[in-house]
């Protein structure tokens, strides 16, 4: 991912209004971000630990989505240990349900979507083994690296789809 700036970031936003998206807190230290092994950016608010945001590139330009954890949904509790984006395994709460409201018409009425990602958003880097999951004995994978990278940002462009779908899948 090539590095972007504040104001494109807070330009992607689909599922928020731009008064929110002008509001929402960035990621620290966002120049010395390793974004040569970015797929995509994703960060935790500091302020609102339930809340993340995820900005990636797709061919017409940025798209970033906000992100919560359902209501109702315990932080200590989520039904697997495997991210569903980049296929990494963690123990305990290292996976998070985070939902995102879906865009335009569909979202105002309160649709959103869910998936299960890295509680720390960095699924690019755990595909590179830039990161490593606490996860004991991990499974080594044999499909080459930019087959893995190609996969995760497949599943990440059809997580994003379903948020840009107007009806409930």
């Amino acid at each position: 991912m090539d590095p972007v700036g504040e104001k494109q970031i807070r330009a992607s936003f689909v599922n928020c209004s731009k008064g929110e998206a002008s509001r929402l807190n960035l990621p620290v230290g966002l120049a010395e971000l390793p974004w040569e092994d970015l797929d995509f950016l994703g960060w935790r608010d500091r302020g609102a630990p339930d809340r993340s945001y995820l900005v990636a590139p797709r061919a017409d330009g940025l798209m970033g989505v906000t992100l919560r954890v359902p209501q109702g949904v315990r932080r200590s509790f989520t039904k697997t240990t495997v991210c569903s984006i980049c296929l990494t395994g963690h123990p305990g709460s290292g996976v998070s349900l985070l939902a995102a409201r879906r865009a335009g018409a569909a979202g105002r009425q309160g649709n959103t979507v869910g998936t299960y990602l890295c509680a720390d958003l960095a699924c690019s880097l755990y595909v590179r083994g830039r990161k490593k999951s606490q996860l004991a004995g991990r499974h080594e994978e044999t499909l080459p690296l930019a087959d893995r990278i190609a996969r995760t940002v497949g599943h990440l462009d059809a997580f994003l789809d379903k948020v840009l779908a107007g009806e409930p899948a």
